[in-house]
């Protein structure tokens, strides 16, 4: 079975990118699992001096839930399991992480042009989690 992850994140990319991930499995003659992902950027310190750590989890559970639906609901109405996890800290490494501990065979990726900034800061999540792993990459358009 060909466990493929999919990391979700809220952008304009996501409902077109699922589009074409749905019509590429429709092509596969393997059966295949779906793992959705979605990770929340870890609040600074000085935020839990204001705020409880089950409220700021909480806060960040709601926020991968909603950032998850519109995927879950996608593949949900095209008859595609999937399992959905949300996890918080630094995307690449979290992406990286999961895909070696759970025997991941192919990471799919949105594409999305990297602007200036992005590209000056460190460029993007596509180039980080290539450099975390050696699992093949898909980026799907």
């Amino acid at each position: 079975m060909l466990k493929l992850l999919v990391p979700v994140e809220e952008s304009d990319v996501r409902q077109e990118m699922i589009e074409s991930l749905i019509l590429w499995l429709n092509r596969l003659e393997t059966p295949f699992h779906i793992d959705l992902i979605n990770i929340q950027p870890a609040l600074h310190g000085d935020v839990g001096l204001f705020v409880g750590h089950n409220e700021i989890e909480g806060f960040q559970r709601e926020e991968g839930l909603k950032a998850l639906n519109g995927t879950m609901k996608q593949l949900q109405q095209e008859g595609i399991p999937c399992d959905h996890h949300i996890f918080v800290g630094d995307a690449a490494v979290v992406i990286a992480d999961f895909s070696r501990q759970n025997d991941i065979h192919q990471i799919v990726i949105g594409y999305r042009p990297a602007g200036t900034l992005e590209t000056l800061l460190g460029g993007s999540l596509t180039s980080k989690v290539m450099q975390l792993t050696n699992i093949p990459v898909m980026l799907i358009k």
